[in-house]
């Protein structure tokens, strides 16, 4: 069966897909260029019948990884779409532009690790209070505990 699917996606993604593996029967990996994830999440979202899951952050040597989690319930089979976004240019295209659902996520990996992403509707803080600092992100390697204040996570002066 995931045979199949991963034949299907070659087939209907070609060139956008740089990579493609299948680590357990019942998940498949592709890995695509910044430049053409939000168009290869939306195909997965819109029309291959899968529904978000959530996406992660994970900090890596060269820049900020984003892995976007879809299920497809049908056939049992989760998707996860990985893009690496380097540090000299920490930003990606908006799915959430066109998908509601992935607003709140790129919402959070934006204020966790600093990816900007263009074209987002709605930037504003979610996790942290107003009065921490801009320019630091709280999962990312090189942010430090000291480099904030207990004032700096003042949510009742931020209003949350």
């Amino acid at each position: 069966m995931s045979k199949e699917i991963m034949k299907d996606l070659k087939k209907k993604l070609g060139k956008k897909i740089t990579d493609m593996a299948q680590p357990r029967e019942k998940r498949i990996y592709i890995r695509v260029e910044p430049d053409k994830t939000p168009e290869v999440v939306e195909f997965l979202f819109l029309k291959y019948k899968c529904k978000f899951c959530t996406a992660t952050g994970i900090d890596m040597r060269e820049g900020i990884e984003i892995i976007y989690h879809l299920a497809r319930e049908d056939k049992n089979m989760v998707i996860n779409v990985k893009t690496l976004i380097p540090y000299s240019k920490l930003e990606i295209g908006s799915i959430g532009k066109k998908i509601k659902a992935f607003r709140w996520i790129e919402r959070e990996i934006n204020e966790m690790f600093g990816v900007k992403f263009i074209g987002h509707p709605d930037m504003r803080r979610l996790l942290l209070a107003d009065s921490f600092p801009k320019g630091k992100y709280p999962l990312r390697k090189d942010f430090k505990h000291s480099d904030v204040t207990d004032e700096d996570y003042d949510y009742e002066r931020s209003g949350i």
